[in-house]
């Protein structure tokens, strides 16, 4: 479901994007092209700063938002997801929140007041608040980084959780096409 936020921002969503029918996006957000939105996500840019005004989110091109996404800002906190990246089933990402290219969050993650540098990756139920993850780290599931101090102990990306951040990616894209292909149908 598409709608309009309290200020009057409405949802520009790419033609070539697929959003779930029972997906909510509501407000100040940008889809970019071949962008995946899965069932029962919710992204919602609706609250403002004390000036009255708020940052849009912003999805990049051939991003994938799985299954019970929230994504969600803080005061007129912006989010932007970039290009290629997973946000995997049921992980929440709260701006203010910057997601670089090709980054892989896993499943029941939650990234708070962060930056997430290109190529990383955040296993699965991890939280991420706080700091500032630079390219090509990878964090195991299950951690907890509350600070740039905590991030010294974290190593880089492999090879293997590269290829299956990319393989994540692509999966996606396949369900793009194949969704948007049959949206006619019952």
């Amino acid at each position: 479901m598409i709608r309009k936020n309290p200020s009057g921002h409405v949802p520009v969503v790419a033609e070539s994007a697929f959003v779930d029918p029972t997906a909510i996006l509501c407000g100040k957000i940008v889809v970019g092209e071949n962008v995946f939105i899965g069932p029962y996500a919710v992204i919602r840019a609706d609250e403002v700063d004390a000036g009255g005004d708020m940052e849009p989110i912003v999805i990049g091109a051939n991003s994938n938002i799985q299954d019970g996404v929230v994504i969600h800002c803080k005061a007129g906190g912006g989010v932007v997801i970039g290009e290629s990246t997973s946000i995997a089933h049921r992980s929440i990402v709260h701006g203010p929140c910057r997601v670089g290219n090709g980054v892989f969050i896993g499943f029941n993650s939650v990234l708070f007041n962060c930056s997430v540098g290109d190529g990383s990756v955040i296993r699965h139920n991890s939280v991420v608040e706080g700091c500032a993850v630079p390219a090509g780290f990878y964090i195991p599931s299950t951690s907890n980084i509350h600070s740039d101090a905590e991030l010294a102990k974290i190593e880089r990306v492999t090879p293997d959780a590269a290829d299956f951040s990319e393989s994540v990616t692509q999966a996606n894209l396949e369900l793009v096409r194949g969704y948007k292909r049959i949206r006619n149908e019952f």
